[in-house]
């Protein structure tokens, strides 16, 4: 294991020095008063469709990357999309274990498994990922996840895996 692999990561400072380089004002971490709605899942995993949203930036190759103001999009990702065609990029965390294995930031191969061995019923067609550390919550709140909860929720999942990053 090289240092790298062992030095912990002051996450908010980090955050911090980054947006300061920016040129953004002090990040102002988002607190929810209301806890989110969840909904307890009402069936055997082994007969669970997952959907995929993951916020590592990631990308399949002929798409558009994203970019590094406030970019509140989102890319829509075939489940069954080659691994060697998926890329990575994002301004708040260190790319380069995601380019060695997108499985990292995009646990596709892992859901592939789940689904192949039987542990889950299947994935959606559809995954989706965008680029995190957005600094307009009202963006997140008002327009990306809306759009993405009608996203799995049209593609019928049973439930839906977030990978934060």
């Amino acid at each position: 294991m090289t240092e790298h692999e062992r030095t912990p990561v002051d996450y908010i400072e980090v955050t911090r020095r980054t947006y300061d380089g920016l040129g953004y004002p002090p990040y102002h971490w988002v607190r929810s008063e209301e806890p989110p709605a969840f909904a307890p899942v009402t069936k055997p995993l082994s007969a669970c469709r997952v959907a995929l949203i993951a916020s590592g930036g990631v990308y399949r190759q002929g798409q558009i990357a994203f970019h590094f103001r406030d970019d509140a999009s989102y890319r829509v990702i075939d489940t069954s999309v080659p691994t060697d065609e998926l890329r990575a990029t994002h301004f708040a965390y260190d790319l380069r274990d995601a380019r060695a294995d997108i499985n990292v930031v995009f646990p596709i191969d892992t859901l592939r498994a789940l689904r192949d061995e039987g542990t889950i019923a299947g994935l959606t067609d559809e995954a989706y990922t965008f680029m995190g550390g957005i600094y307009s919550a009202r963006k997140v709140a008002e327009e990306l996840a809306p759009a993405l909860v009608d996203r799995v929720v049209a593609q019928e999942a049973d439930l839906c895996l977030l990978v934060p990053v």
